[in-house]
């Protein structure tokens, strides 16, 4: 007797497949079963492979796919048997829930060496100029913080004008790959249990989005290992008023769980702040302990971070003090509260007098006219970094977390070296590639 159920199942089964056949040979794009139904594998070329999405064509990112070659960069890629390749900058893009992740990159080709360097969202660094020999494919893995402004059904975090159209707030996470690139997979996995560090500051701090503006939180993602995520909540022009004004403390309380950790560096625009019961040991030091305990509350460990210096001279070479007692008021407050403190205004009176007044202007936003397109003045900025500046400053902090009693020290990569301030780098040795973004304007803030 016939089983006229099992018939029609295995009928319907053949049907599916046949759809599912011709669908995949009449797309650019084959998508086969995936291991983790949680995450996302992308295979460049046209090799065939046993799970995944295959691209095999210079796919535009759109929304319905949820992925691609994002930033008009699709033109840049091209597509060979197993990798794409790239020698001008190219960013792909992948639409994906708020979350961490873990990126797994497998690069290299076997026609050439090649030399690639990663960055993710709002320029933050992942990979720094990786030399890959020819036939020696290499597998890096770094995590990525991707979030959305919303808190909870009522509530959002309040973006500024200049953040709305920027990766750190949108709703996919981007990959932006410079140098002489072969890519061969992207393998995207979604992870619960990393140790989150939240930074909490100014636009010293922020993932600064378009050149030549950089800052620390973009840069020390490059140094932790792979069970450290950084989200940077930091905006331009924030003090402690403003950014828990803005939800943006909110956001991060809602989030943040036993072992994360939150850095708090204000300063630059708390000092504006004038009227009666403000200034340094004023509203100041009062929005710095409210900062901190909030996050003891939740089982974080809190660390203060003094303000970087301005680069303001003395004529006997040595460093002008400009935020007053603003410095000297955190550390009292880190004192009073038994709260983990990095000093990076000293670190960095230290820094520039070792460098001297004209060497330090090439770690500042400092240029020529027409350095960069459509900048028709001269850049003379002293408050904000350049990538080479900013990369010292994380330099910094990462010293200062190795001077903690404080677990995350031994999440920094064993073979970052240690970091002396009065014995840095110059830009001389600094080659890190640009990206094609640019804006002239200043971020906000001073």
């Amino acid at each position: 007797m016939i089983n006229i159920k099992t018939s029609l199942g295995a009928i319907f089964c053949f049907v599916l497949q046949l759809n599912l056949f011709a669908l995949n040979n009449n797309s650019s794009d084959k998508i086969l079963p995936q291991k983790n139904s949680e995450g996302k594998l992308f295979y460049f070329g046209n090799a065939l492979k046993n799970n995944g999405i295959i691209i095999n064509t210079t796919l535009a990112y759109n929304t319905e796919t949820g992925y691609g070659f994002d930033m008009n960069s699709a033109s840049n890629a091209t597509i060979n048997s197993n990798t794409f390749s790239a020698v001008k900058p190219t960013y792909f893009s992948v639409k994906l829930p708020e979350g961490n992740y873990q990126i797994e990159v497998v690069m290299g080709s076997s026609e050439k060496q090649t030399n690639v360097t990663i960055k993710a969202e709002s320029r933050k660094l992942m990979l720094d100029q990786l030399s890959i020999k020819k036939g020696k494919p290499v597998t890096q893995i770094f995590n990525v913080n991707v979030r959305t402004p919303k808190i909870d059904d009522t509530q959002n975090v309040s973006l500024k004008d200049r953040e709305k159209d920027i990766f750190n707030w949108d709703d996919k996470l981007t990959l932006e790959f410079l140098g002489e690139v072969a890519i061969q997979s992207i393998k995207i996995t979604p992870k619960d249990n990393l140790t989150v560090v939240y930074l909490a500051g100014d636009s010293t701090v922020t993932d600064q989005d378009v050149e030549p503006w950089a800052s620390w939180g973009q840069f020390i993602t490059n140094y932790f290992d792979n069970t450290v995520v950084v989200a940077n909540y930091a905006v331009s022009g924030s003090a402690l008023s403003s950014f828990k004004g803005g939800n943006r403390l909110k956001k991060i309380l809602s989030l943040i769980k036993k072992g994360d950790y939150l850095f708090v560096e204000f300063g630059h625009n708390d000092e504006k702040i004038k009227g009666e019961g403000n200034g340094a040991w004023g509203s100041y030091s009062t929005l710095l302990a409210e900062f901190v305990q909030s996050a003891k509350d939740k089982g974080a460990i809190p660390v203060l971070v003094t303000p970087t210096q301005r680069r303001a001279f003395n004529e006997n070479g040595t460093l002008k003090e400009t935020h007053g007692d603003f410095p000297a008021a955190m550390r009292a407050v880190a004192q009073k509260n038994n709260i983990a403190l990095i000093d990076v205004t000293k670190m960095t009176t230290e820094l520039y007098e070792t460098w001297g007044d004209e060497p330090s202007r090439k770690a500042f936003v400092q240029y020529p006219a027409n350095t960069f397109p459509g900048q028709v003045k001269v850049l003379e900025d002293n408050t904000h970094f350049n990538s080479f500046g900013a990369n010292e400053i994380a330099l910094c902090v990462l010293k200062g977390i190795r001077e903690l009693d404080i677990p995350l020290k031994k999440q920094i990569q064993k073979e970052v070296p240690n970091y002396n301030p009065k014995k840095p780098n110059y830009i001389s040795n600094w080659t890190l590639p640009l990206s094609d973004r640019f804006e002239i304007t200043k971020p906000d803030g001073n």
